[in-house]
């Protein structure tokens, strides 16, 4: 399931998951996404001004404003008194589903700790409460409560990179004509929520390692395990233990510009990259759209993509690692 879980309009239920799309290796080749960014809210760089993302005023999955929150009173330094945020939790979260906290005041958090099987650290560092609530270590939103967001304070996700070089019909790498540098592709999901591309990643489970995140939601969105046979389950099994028991590039780690973010409740990520160097690992297993993905494809990296959240930047930082065209 992708962010929180991975969504841009909340979690949705297994019943509600649409049939997969087949978009294997061999019926469909790689292609390259352009830009199609039209506003702030849809540019980000991990380098733009805080909150980029988390400020778009219309709150996504619901009718709700954000109170327009200026550049120069984004940071919570900045004193301002007339600050009057807008708050909301949306109703899947107060029908108090398994992944959702209670309301605050009707259980006792320990934030900044690991509380029981819930991790309420950041990577970050220590964040401020007060009054009981957690605040957004970053900045202001314009909004309070948690939003779509199911935990107080930190949301924890995991973000798998999954690469391998772009290869010609003898197996050759391919060089870009203007960098003359490798091409590197990833292993892309194209949202159902929002139609966007992004990486498929998901929230890590109460007391789950990152490491199984990582794989779990990789087999589940790009390789449609939930679905497949015992057979196949065991193919997809061996191949990606393979890949991900392999040291693999962590390439981010902390807070995330995402659309769902509000003053009480954000997003949090660690994003690691594994490579196929060969090609004869992951790249020969079919690739299959399952749980919150509608499409899923192998993709040319490239500066000129435009993806959800700070997925470009993970991948900026992959490409440079690694030597390849950016």
């Amino acid at each position: 399931m992708p962010y929180g879980g991975d969504v841009c309009l909340g979690p949705m239920s297994q019943s509600k998951i649409r049939p997969p799309i087949s978009c294997s290796a061999a019926q469909v080749p790689a292609i390259t996404v352009k830009s199609v960014s039209t506003s702030a809210c849809s540019a980000f760089t991990m380098f733009s001004a805080p909150n980029v993302k988390a400020r778009c005023l219309q709150y996504p999955g619901s009718e709700i404003q954000r109170v327009p929150v200026p550049d120069d009173k984004v940071d919570w330094k900045i004193d301002w008194h007339m600050y009057s945020p807008v708050s909301y939790t949306a109703p899947v979260v107060l029908n108090k589903p398994v992944w959702a906290d209670p309301d605050i005041g009707s259980f006792s958090p320990r934030f900044n700790s690991l509380d029981g099987k819930v991790d309420r650290r950041s990577h970050e560092g220590e964040y401020r409460v007060e009054n009981g609530i957690p605040i957004n270590p970053h900045s202001r939103t314009g909004l309070t409560g948690r939003g779509l967001l199911g935990r107080w304070g930190p949301n924890h996700a995991a973000d798998p990179i999954v690469t391998r070089w772009k290869r010609d019909s003898a197996g050759l790498r391919v060089f870009h004509p203007v960098s003359k540098m490798p091409v590197l592709q990833f292993v892309s999901i194209k949202r159902k929520d929002c139609l966007e591309w992004a990486l498929p990643g998901g929230m890590v489970d109460p007391g789950e390692l990152v490491s199984l995140t990582l794989q779990r939601e990789f087999s589940e969105e790009a390789l449609n395990s939930l679905d497949a046979s015992p057979e196949e389950t065991e193919r997809i099994h061996e191949r990606i233990t393979a890949l991900f028991g392999s040291q693999g590039l962590e390439v981010y780690k902390g807070y995330v510009d995402d659309p769902r973010n509000t003053d009480n409740s954000w997003m949090e990520t660690v994003a690691v990259n594994f490579h196929d160097e060969t090609g004869n690992s992951v790249s020969e297993l079919p690739l299959q759209a399952g749980d919150d993905a509608g499409q899923v494809q192998w993709i040319d990296i490239d500066s000129a993509l435009s993806l959800y959240a700070s997925h470009s930047h993970f991948l900026e930082v992959v490409a440079k690692k690694r030597n390849a065209h950016w």
